[in-house]
């Protein structure tokens, strides 16, 4: 960690004109030296993706982030949310990041879309990296992820980013926690409680596909239902969600699994 204040990035996959982002500067921005680097544009669904494509790849565009009635410096680069991890530590910052924040996403990021999430694919970067992050996401009763509804009130969230920052920068996560993946209820407070969780193994943003008369001639359109209050297993950030409780999942960038090996050696013998 720095020798004097902790230097924390915030990013999304939102983009940098993201309430959502401007939510996490206000709640953490006496803890530390933060940094602003986002998608310039909407990057949701991107996972850790490297691509290079456009013909304003890496391009970087200065933003007011504003949340009321404060404001920060940001830049938007016109990439990936991955590579805006990438970007930020090796060409923007000053100096070594301790804590990448990732968010705060407008929708959910529960079960194996965790996989999928562009806002866990920044955060999985930095911990590739061997910087603790912290991924945050913010349940909607819209499906609507893209409007960015003014509406919508990070109190909460906002709450729940600044207490976890506070514990991640007093101290290393323990061996295997790369991330936590933290994820509030719509309906949740400052005040709710939260709960330790695994990852559930429900297929919550499952892809529907819109009939077409000709695919070859017409453009596909997709919609993702989230199984809102379902969950396959207890103890899950499925089952949390589903009883309106904040879930805090520890999530590990070592995909092996975690099944016996004699028992698997023996059957693939």
């Amino acid at each position: 960690m720095s020798e004097t204040m902790p230097r924390i990035l915030i990013t999304n996959d939102d983009g940098i004109q993201s309430p959502g982002l401007a939510a996490v500067a206000a709640a953490v921005h006496d803890l530390g030296e933060i940094l602003l680097v986002a998608p310039q544009e909407q990057q949701t669904s991107m996972s850790r993706a490297r691509s290079q494509f456009g013909q304003h790849f890496g391009k970087y565009y200065k933003h007011s982030v504003q949340h009321k009635e404060k404001s920060w410096h940001g830049i938007g680069i016109q990439c990936t949310p991955a590579l805006c991890v990438n970007y930020a530590i090796d060409e923007i910052s000053p100096g070594p990041v301790d804590l990448v924040i990732s968010g705060i996403n407008y929708g959910e990021n529960i079960g194996t879309c965790v996989t999928v999430s562009g806002t866990i694919g920044a955060a999985i970067e930095a911990a590739d990296r061997g910087i603790p992050a912290i991924a945050v996401s913010l349940e909607l009763n819209s499906t609507d992820y893209h409007s960015f509804d003014q509406a919508i009130d990070f109190q909460a969230a906002m709450a729940f980013t600044r207490q976890f920052t506070i514990k991640a920068l007093a101290g290393d996560f323990p061996d295997d926690v790369d991330i936590l993946k933290i994820e509030v209820p719509v309906d949740a407070t400052p005040q709710t409680q939260w709960v330790l969780t695994r990852q559930d193994r429900i297929r919550y943003y499952a892809p529907h596909f819109i009939p077409r008369n000709d695919p070859y001639q017409q453009k596909a359109e997709i919609t993702h239902t989230p199984q809102k209050k379902q969950f396959i297993s207890e103890n899950t950030d499925a089952h949390a969600a589903a009883q309106g409780l904040v879930s805090v999942t520890p999530l590990s960038i070592n995909l092996t699994s975690r099944t016996d090996f004699q028992q698997l050696e023996q059957i693939l013998h």
